[in-house]
């Protein structure tokens, strides 16, 4: 545990240290898109933070490579590499269309060809565990459509359910965060090795949007973009991929007694394929919900509109955080439901508690003006909002005299070159709270 700790910590340090120059290369060179209609934040906002978390996916695999504890996983199978070289395509093809748009049939082949390129270096499904029947051996050929077909899949679920700042890094980072402790579980507590490297990918997505998130959260100073959209979205099938095609049904049966067994008992090799779903089961209904919606309306259901779920949260009232929190909740709910299934799938307590928080995140749906306030000893680590206490008076204080002179003489304060309406920066560094107080030059 101690070296996932630390392979954890190391890829979230990483990936902070680096958001920061990202940020400043984005907007160096013109990486941040015009607003559209169906935008909610208000000024254009740098991309290409999947830059940031490419390089703490490279420095985990670099530390863990390094480790005693883990440095089997590279020896003894080739899917680390297999990642690493998905995840570079994917995330080039990202880059790229975060600075110049492409096409999105040209993104859907180059999602197609990252998978290609796992397959072809071992990262695949060669078999599926189904309840009553046991494990079933797929062709070559079977494997690598369902492969295929599941990276594109989770790939585009996390791109999809992109909207709000923090949304997608949050949920993908809950979705890893149930993922590691289920394949954590299946590689430490029944001695199968081949779950160590689903174990390894689980704690280096969780860093990447650990060490990402503080840059990301309301109001966002930079965005993932799809390159990093798509880039946690393939680590996250991978993971997936590994646990369910390539954990050795014979090694279930010494702890079970048998295939069929195994199955029932633990769904160790087929709650995987369903973890994915953990992050795909919101946007899914989102799309099915635009799809009528749109259809209904006389509409195309490709037309963009505000009707998604996180719009419709801020239209009944919810803040920006709050709803982002309420779609936390439903995805916490639905992973680590799923995973204490896994665990105690014959017990009636697992389904009357996910039952139960179900109703809890009914009513958070349906207190939009409900405005929490943290106890008084906790106020010190809340944002300003959440306090009980009010600003001092003098707090807000009127415009100096020498300012309101200024503006009755017509001359405004001078504005400092740069880059500015980048959500409070410029392209050199963080905007001056004060305006400056040098004249222009202008005559009377």
């Amino acid at each position: 545990m101690r070296e996932y700790l630390l392979t954890l910590c190391v890829t979230a340090a990483v990936t902070y240290l680096l958001t920061g120059p990202v940020r400043k290369f984005a907007i160096a060179v013109g990486a941040m898109p015009a607003i559209r209609a169906r935008d909610v934040h208000r000024e254009p906002t740098p991309r290409l933070g999947g830059i940031a978390m490419f390089g703490g996916l490279c420095a985990g695999l670099l530390v863990a490579d390094h480790l005693d504890g883990l440095n089997a996983v590279f020896s003894q199978s080739n899917e680390p590499r297999a990642l690493l070289s998905g995840a570079a395509l994917i995330w080039l093809i990202g880059v790229l269309d975060d600075k110049f748009e492409i096409d999105a049939l040209i993104k859907l082949g180059g999602q197609m060809i990252a998978a290609g390129v796992m397959v072809m270096q071992g990262l695949t499904i060669l078999w599926l565990p189904i309840p009553g029947i046991g494990s079933v051996s797929l062709t070559s050929w079977q494997g690598t459509l369902l492969t295929v077909a599941l990276v594109v899949i989770t790939i585009n679920a996390v791109n999809f359910v992109d909207g709000l700042d923090g949304l997608a890094a949050g949920m993908v980072c809950i979705a890893s965060a149930a993922f590691f402790m289920y394949a954590y579980r299946l590689w430490y507590g029944y001695g199968i090795e081949a779950a160590a490297p689903a174990t390894l990918f689980a704690a280096i997505l969780m860093g990447m949007c650990v060490g990402f998130l503080p840059h990301n959260m309301h109001p966002a100073r930079i965005f993932m973009g799809d390159s990093g959209s798509m880039l946690i979205g393939l680590v996250l099938a991978a993971g997936a991929i590994s646990i369910t095609g390539q954990v050795d049904p014979d090694a279930m049966k010494l702890n079970f007694g048998g295939t069929r067994d195994a199955t029932h008992a633990m769904l160790p090799v087929f709650i995987p394929l369903l973890m994915p779903l953990t992050i795909i089961a919101i946007p899914m209904a989102d799309l099915v919900l635009a799809i009528v919606r749109r259809t209904w309306n006389g509409q195309s259901p490709f037309a963009a509109d505000r009707g998604h779920l996180h719009h419709r949260l801020l239209e009944i009232g919810h803040s920006h955080s709050r709803a982002v929190l309420i779609m936390y909740f439903w995805s916490a709910l639905i992973a680590f439901g799923a995973v204490a299934y896994s665990v105690h799938s014959a017990s009636m307590w697992i389904v009357l508690l996910i039952v139960a928080l179900s109703a809890v995140g009914l009513v958070l749906l349906l207190l939009p003006r409900f405005d929490p306030r943290a106890p008084r000893w906790a106020e010190r680590f809340v944002p300003p909002r959440y306090r009980r206490t009010k600003p001092e008076p003098e707090a807000q204080h009127a415009p100096a005299t020498d300012e309101l002179d200024d503006e009755v003489r017509g001359e405004r304060p001078a504005v400092a070159a740069g880059v500015s309406g980048v959500n409070g920066a410029t392209a050199i560094g963080p905007r001056s709270r004060f305006p400056d107080r040098r004249k222009t030059g202008a005559s009377r």
